[in-house]
């Protein structure tokens, strides 16, 4: 048996890894960690958001990556004719609920079409092994359950943005089934997980971000929907996930593909109200105010069974809920106390005592 971050670093060393999304917020810690474990990464995404981003403040432009739009077809199939990769993870997306509700078609535009001109990439090009398509753990049709979601529960969506991930599990699903099921085709799978939080996540309509924001300016910390519960997960446990998933793909092929579920414990479920309360205990100092209500139509209880995963990948959360917010916080006030200083090796610290934690409690 060999402890996960050190099984995980053995596989990816010296791998052509093709990430989509790399200068969003999982993107950039995926990025990042695949550089560390010795792997040459190609990024296609847009232009990062805001210079305080996870991707600008590790430092992370690299010369080979593409500034492109999953949308437009004719500009991803020369990225990968060129880059060859061998796996790819594919995150990008537009990921906010919010915007979802101020752009729909946009939103199915990217989450439904870019998932699909990604696999359509896929198809004509052989040196791809394994490809994981990130959805989210809003893809299910929530009723509000209060037990977990598991992969082959009912796909849907209320609000615009949950329909666009249901739409991209059943693009996936189509594409793999259709495309992907003979021996030397790539293999494929989707990976579902919701909640992440972490150091370099500046959204709009998100939790951690508007507090920070808050807790920066001094300004009290306003929340929509507070009572609605959350399943709170540390940015690199789902990323563990992924790329362990990955190795299975490539390593053992089709036994693994389909959809899989990255959620966090239990335990880490509790309310936004308790999650913004935490952040600003780690933070030493700030105040909350409570909405009854949020503008628009959000879950109030959304939750995932990782029994499969847990089960057949050996994968499973470390992170319990006081520690992801004290990470979240302490990366968020170190940026802060540094003014705008590169946050590459406070990142990288993290990233390491997370390897350390991985190597003790779970191993292949």
């Amino acid at each position: 048996m060999t402890g996960l971050a050190d099984a995980l670093t053995s596989f990816y060393r010296g791998r052509r890894v093709l990430v989509t999304g790399h200068t969003g917020f999982k993107g950039s810690w995926l990025v990042l960690w695949l550089r560390k474990m010795g792997a040459t990464t190609v990024g296609v995404a847009l232009p990062p958001s805001s210079p305080l981003s996870m991707f600008c403040s590790a430092e992370l432009t690299s010369p080979g990556d593409r500034f492109c739009d999953v949308r437009n077809l004719a500009a991803l199939r020369p990225v990968f004719e060129e880059t060859k990769p061998e796996i790819v993870f594919h995150l990008a997306a537009q990921a906010i609920v919010g915007i979802a509700y101020r752009d729909p078609p946009a939103t199915f535009e990217a989450n439904v079409m870019g998932s699909a001109h990604i696999l359509e990439c896929l198809r004509s090009q052989p040196s791809v092994a394994a490809a994981v398509m990130i959805t989210s753990d809003k893809c299910y049709e929530n009723v509000e359950q209060i037990w977990g979601y598991r992969e082959h529960d009912r796909l849907g969506g209320v609000d615009p943005y949950s329909a666009s991930k249901a739409g991209a599990e059943i693009v996936i699903s189509s594409f793999t089934r259709s495309f992907f099921q003979e021996e030397g085709t790539a293999n494929v799978a989707s990976a579902r997980a919701g909640n992440v939080v972490g150091g370099g996540d500046w959204s709009e309509f998100r939790l951690i971000p508007d507090c920070v924001r808050g807790l920066r300016a001094k300004a009290p910390i306003s929340l929509r929907s507070p009572k609605a519960t959350r399943p709170w997960q540390f940015v690199l446990e789902p990323l563990a996930g992924y790329l362990l998933l990955g190795k299975r793909l490539v390593e053992e092929g089709k036994g693994f593909q389909g959809a899989w579920n990255f959620g966090p414990p239990v335990d880490n479920t509790t309310t936004v109200e308790r999650g913004a309360q935490a952040v600003v205990e780690a933070w030493g100092e700030g105040s909350i105010e409570c909405a009854p209500t949020g503008p628009f139509h959000e879950s109030t209880l959304l939750q995932l069974d990782c029994t499969k995963a847990r089960r057949y990948l050996g994968w499973r959360s470390v992170v319990d809920f006081a520690e992801t917010m004290r990470l979240t916080a302490q990366w968020y006030k170190h940026q802060h106390t540094i003014q705008g200083q590169p946050m590459r090796e406070y990142s990288l610290r993290q990233l390491c005592a997370f390897e350390q934690r991985l190597n003790q409690e779970v191993s292949i």
